[in-house]
């Protein structure tokens, strides 16, 4: 029985580790997971695409724009291309940018939502606040600090930025 209990124990701490190190989702959307196919059948075709070479990789962005953008979001933004230890993924989700509109998410909607950040900081031009994630989510706030104006999700980060 006591090694029943033990065993148990172990596989918890380790579901629980595993779990901790998941990427923040949004809209179904994982970066570093999801695929451009994915993200078409649940948001339809893009307002707009663009293409560009970073360092050397061919990666895409699109862009849902007004009435393609998600209920409450001004505009969403899915950037495609992704080096993986299997090699570069054009396909694979490496970040998704939202721009909600005012009053979507507020302070404590993303306090709520995804709890404490690992680390506050200031953008430097206009001295808004900042909420960074290890999970993969940075939040920037209109000033005032009443409400989110861009959502940046991204695979889980190693550590929080430099201050």
């Amino acid at each position: 029985m006591r090694r029943h209990l033990i065993a148990w124990l172990a596989i918890t701490l380790c579901v629980a580790l595993i779990s901790s190190a998941r990427a923040e989702e949004w809209g179904g959307v994982v970066p570093g997971k999801s695929l451009k196919f994915q993200v078409r059948e649940r948001f339809g075709a893009p307002t707009r695409e663009v293409t560009k070479t970073i360092e050397g990789y061919n990666t895409s962005e699109w862009f849902y724009e007004q009435a393609r953008a998600p209920e409450g979001i001004g505009q969403m933004q899915v950037q495609f291309g992704l080096l993986t230890p299997q090699g570069f993924n054009p396909n694979i989700v490496r970040a998704l940018t939202l721009n909600p509109r005012p009053g979507v998410f507020t302070l404590e909607d993303i306090l709520s939502g995804w709890g404490k950040p690992d680390r506050v900081g200031a953008e430097q031009e206009k001295g808004r606040r900042v909420f960074f994630y290890q999970s993969g989510l940075v939040v920037l706030f209109e000033k005032g600090d009443q409400h989110a104006e861009t959502l940046l999700f991204t695979p889980p980060q190693a550590e929080a930025p430099p201050r």
